[in-house]
């Protein structure tokens, strides 16, 4: 008797191991090993994009958008002049993403770019992720009601001359500044000898600049058409190729960025469709090349 008690005991054992095994067993519709990226969270990222100040409003449309895209990346932008941007990169601001207004501010920290140009020989810009990414128009705008009743890049040279206008414009540092330069260049005036005469006031950058427009300090001021278009300013006139070049808007990944392929992702999304909805809504050209 005591055999066959000793005997169920041990089979009552197995059947127990048996059962038990057969419960950790993987039932044929769930997996196995499941996914990584379904039991781990993505990290926080954030990312830092110094850009342009007449990028403003379309940076900050997008910024809402790209959360829905990559949530756990949180966009922080530094919004001034091209100069400055690029003077806080060299001085070791962090930075993962540089836009700037103008081709000349990439240049001074690509070391690939014309030496006359990179003459401190920089290296910040990763190259290989440099693209054009838009193209803007210089915008001769005038406050509401236009009260000198400017129609044209003539008329502010005619106005110029005879001391009859106040321009705004931006400083020399400044690319808006430097395409008005150009300009004057271009219709054969001295800036030095315009401003003693009192017909110039300067921005240290473009909002600056249409800030003044805006408030009616001034009798028209030189900006871009997207600043125009944002602040609801009247256009009378905008600069050809010839008078001031184009306005390309270059963008790149540094090689500090802490985090180059979030980086790089949001350089793809910028010139994604959705990007290009919004770019083009101010009077941005996406060129994306």
């Amino acid at each position: 008797m005591k055999r066959v008690t000793a005997l169920l005991t041990v089979l009552s054992v197995c059947v127990c191991l048996i059962g038990g095994c057969a419960a950790n067993t993987a039932q044929p519709n769930e997996p196995v090993n499941p996914d990584v990226s379904q039991t781990v969270e993505t990290e926080p990222v954030e990312l830092i994009v110094f850009a342009a100040a007449s990028m403003t409003e379309t940076m900050e449309q997008i910024s809402q958008n790209y959360k829905e895209v990559a949530p756990n990346v949180t966009l922080v932008y530094n919004f001034d002049s091209s100069g400055t941007l690029k003077t806080q990169i060299e001085e070791g601001a962090d930075c993962d993403i540089f836009i700037s207004a103008a081709n000349k501010q990439m240049d001074q920290l690509d070391i690939t770019a014309d030496k006359e140009v990179n003459k401190d020989g920089l290296d910040y810009v990763d190259e290989s992720t440099r693209i054009k990414l838009l193209e803007n128009k210089v915008a001769l705008a005038v406050p509401e009601g236009n009260p000198k009743n400017i129609k044209s890049y003539d008329d502010l040279v005619a106005g110029l001359k005879d001391g009859s206008i106040l321009l705004a414009m931006g400083n020399e540092d400044v690319p808006v500044g430097q395409y008005t330069q150009k300009i004057f260049a271009y219709y054969d005036l001295d800036e030095e000898e315009l401003n003693k005469d009192g017909v110039l006031t300067y921005g240290s950058n473009v909002k600056e600049v249409t800030t003044q427009v805006s408030e009616g300090a001034v009798d028209c001021g030189i900006i871009y058409s997207t600043d125009a278009f944002s602040a609801d300013l009247t256009v009378v006139d905008t600069a050809t190729k010839e008078m001031c070049g184009q306005v390309i808007y270059p963008a790149a990944v540094l090689k500090n960025s802490k985090h180059p392929e979030e980086a790089g992702e949001f350089m793809k999304y910028l010139t994604s469709d959705e990007s290009k909805e919004i770019f083009e809504s101010v009077g941005f050209t996406c060129i994306f090349e």
